[in-house]
């Protein structure tokens, strides 16, 4: 069986480390089929600390395909990625294509899987903010149209699915009849497999605690300081909510490191931006400088979808600045605030917030990975028949 896996952007990394860990764990087993998988980066994110230092770190396999597509508008980086991905599924062949996420390459690689009738596997499917002036919502809501394969974390995404028509009524797809369509009809099927983040986590602690001297670098003490990431559209680009959160920030009494992804520094040095003393602006780091970071921080700051369920798992309160998250259940446990971009909200929270005693495990048994490969290798497509 051979697998084309269509990765580019940071949080994508983590996750197909993951499986792809449960790929390499197969094939030793000597287990039948014997996997190929096709890694494709299509550059999406493409600076060494955004991109190479995870591969590294993560011990993935150098992609056989690098797109360098770069950065650009939705439609421009989108449609370079089309083209792109197009010419390896034509070359490759592959029976099935991996994707991640909600990013432009999740969308790209399901539209051109799509067109060349291959069929599609989704991790992370399900998940919804239900905003769509969001990017990510649209990524994600055609990326689960177009797959065959839903694999979700929760049961909250199941029911998402279920909300829109699909996996209601496996075995039968919502776009596609014998009659209608000359092309193989391929069912979507929806399968609860747990977060393959937890995977990438579990790797990545395991190692931070000896391969990062992070703290040391920055100075910092266990426990005496906050951590932020801003890094979505809807707050980079917005300068009235960045104006809000930086307002935040400088307004609280306590240490806090900022790990300032590229497209929120440009954003910043346009605005002239000059942080206080108490917030420390520095580069995006590696994995295991991140999880380290996570781990020994007294609160988490973050617009981002991954650090919300990394500082669940950590067990580090987290407030988030937006007005909604996918991560319903790490709210709904108590361990998550919403704040939007509200100055003094921010502040408030910062200062009052304290989650419950009670910390229930979410998002699956922490072998999401091997869930994952075990769906795709049974689904019915991989008949000989059918393929």
């Amino acid at each position: 069986m051979k697998i084309a896996t269509v990765i580019g952007a940071r949080p994508q990394f983590i996750k197909a480390a993951a499986v792809s860990r449960a790929i390499a764990a197969h094939n030793r087993s000597g287990a039948s089929p014997a996997i190929e998988e096709i890694l494709v980066h299509t550059g999406q994110h493409y600076d060494d600390g955004m991109s190479a230092v995870f591969f590294r770190e993560l011990e993935i396999p150098e992609p056989q395909y690098h797109l360098n597509v770069g950065s650009g508008s939705h439609g421009c980086q989108t449609g370079r990625m089309l083209a792109a991905i197009e010419e390896v599924l034509l070359r490759e062949k592959p029976d099935w294509v991996l994707i991640y996420g909600d990013t432009n390459s999740t969308l790209a690689g399901a539209l051109t899987a799509a067109k060349l009738h291959i069929p599609v596997a989704h991790v992370e499917a399900g998940l919804r903010s239900f905003n769509r002036r969001m990017p990510e919502e649209i990524n994600r809501v055609v990326a689960d149209q177009l797959a065959q394969l839903l694999l979700c974390p929760s049961q909250v995404a199941v029911d998402n699915l279920a909300a829109e028509g699909i996996g209601k009524n496996e075995g039968q797809s919502p776009f596609f009849s014998e009659k209608k369509c000359p092309v193989p009809v391929f069912p979507p099927k929806v399968v609860i497999t747990g977060d393959v983040m937890a995977n990438a986590l579990q790797f990545a602690a395991a190692r931070a605690s000896t391969q990062s001297d992070i703290l040391t670098r920055l100075g910092l003490r266990p426990q005496g300081y906050l951590l932020a990431t801003v890094h979505r559209a809807e707050n980079t680009d917005n300068s009235d909510r960045l104006s809000n959160i930086l307002s935040a920030f400088a307004a609280l009494d306590e240490p806090l490191v900022f790990p300032v992804h590229p497209r929120t520094r440009k954003v910043l040095q346009a605005s002239g931006y000059h942080p206080p003393n108490s917030v420390k602006l520095i580069d995006p780091v590696g994995y295991f400088d991140i999880i380290a970071l996570e781990k020994s921080a007294r609160l988490l700051l973050t617009d981002s979808g991954g650090m919300q369920k990394e500082a669940y798992w950590l067990k580090v309160p987290c407030i988030t600045l937006r007005d909604e998250t996918e991560w319903v259940e790490t709210v709904q446990n108590g361990w998550n605030i919403l704040v939007g971009a509200d100055r003094d909200r921010i502040v408030a929270a910062v200062r009052a917030f304290m989650p419950p005693p009670a910390h229930p495990p979410l998002y699956g048994d922490g072998r999401a990975a091997v869930h994952s490969l075990k769906a795709l290798l049974n689904h019915p497509l991989n008949q000989e028949d059918v393929l």
